[in-house]
């Protein structure tokens, strides 16, 4: 397996409220971990609750074995969002912090995802983009619902309205994925600051461009900034190097 994470500012906004966590190594009994947290809140908030929440989740998987990917990545995104509510409970300065969260281990060839708001993971498969998780926003609930369309004008306007987040309340669910990798696949974890500036289109083509997991990511980046960077950028980019299942 190999990956590279990285994060940029962009072009508009002063500081950077997205983090990431990037370990194609063991975390406790986890295979491998990799974490896009997207903050939200003030000044200072927004960069706060990702870092607390991708720094906490860490700390948690390692010290907790012998569970399934599922169960140690459910409980410990319900402690640390009952931590990171706490904390903005009790700072007026952190008051109404939160953070998405998409988190994703490997077991084999199974892929594990959980996730909360509106950060995404997706399959390169076959040159074809493949959204894994499913944002919690309002426009996704409403096109459920059947009372819009998917990139209509309405849904790009509200798109940015998320309906669940870690630490804005005392108890929050993960919403979790299973999927089979198979040979060829590649995995993007993303903020909206990226899947927003980006259609799969471009993604594709950047994903199956010449060079290394890095030069990719950046040149995702630094396309999401030349169509004006308005958000912060968040990317991993991960190859499991699933091999070819030879005939029995």
């Amino acid at each position: 397996m190999e990956a590279y994470a990285m994060t940029d500012v962009g072009r508009v906004r002063s500081r950077n409220q997205d983090y990431v966590y990037c370990s194609p190594d063991p975390v406790g009994s986890l295979e491998n971990l990799f974490l896009v947290a997207d903050g939200m809140g003030g000044h200072r908030a927004g960069d706060y609750a990702s870092r607390f929440m991708a720094e906490g989740l860490n700390t948690y998987v390692s010290k907790h074995r012998g569970a399934s990917a599922v169960k140690v990545l459910g409980d410990g995104i319900r402690q640390i969002n009952g931590e990171l509510y706490d904390v903005s409970m009790n700072n007026s300065a952190l008051s109404g912090m939160g953070t998405t969260l998409v988190a994703a281990t490997t077991e084999g060839n199974t892929l594990y995802v959980a996730n909360v708001g509106d950060s995404r993971l997706y399959l390169l498969r076959d040159k074809h983009m493949i959204q894994v998780t499913r944002d919690h926003s309002y426009v996704e609930e409403m096109v459920a619902l059947g009372q819009m369309e998917r990139n209509s004008r309405d849904y790009l306007q509200r798109k940015n309205i998320i309906t669940r987040a870690v630490g804005v309340r005392n108890h929050v669910e993960a919403d979790f994925f299973e999927e089979e990798l198979l040979a060829g696949d590649l995995i993007l974890m993303c903020s909206d600051g990226l899947s927003n500036m980006l259609g799969d289109d471009e993604l594709v083509f950047f994903l199956e461009g010449q060079g290394s997991l890095k030069q990719k990511a950046q040149k995702l980046i630094s396309q999401a900034n030349d169509r004006g960077g308005y958000d912060n950028i968040a990317v991993i980019v991960i190859d499991p190097q699933i091999g070819e299942v030879g005939p029995c």
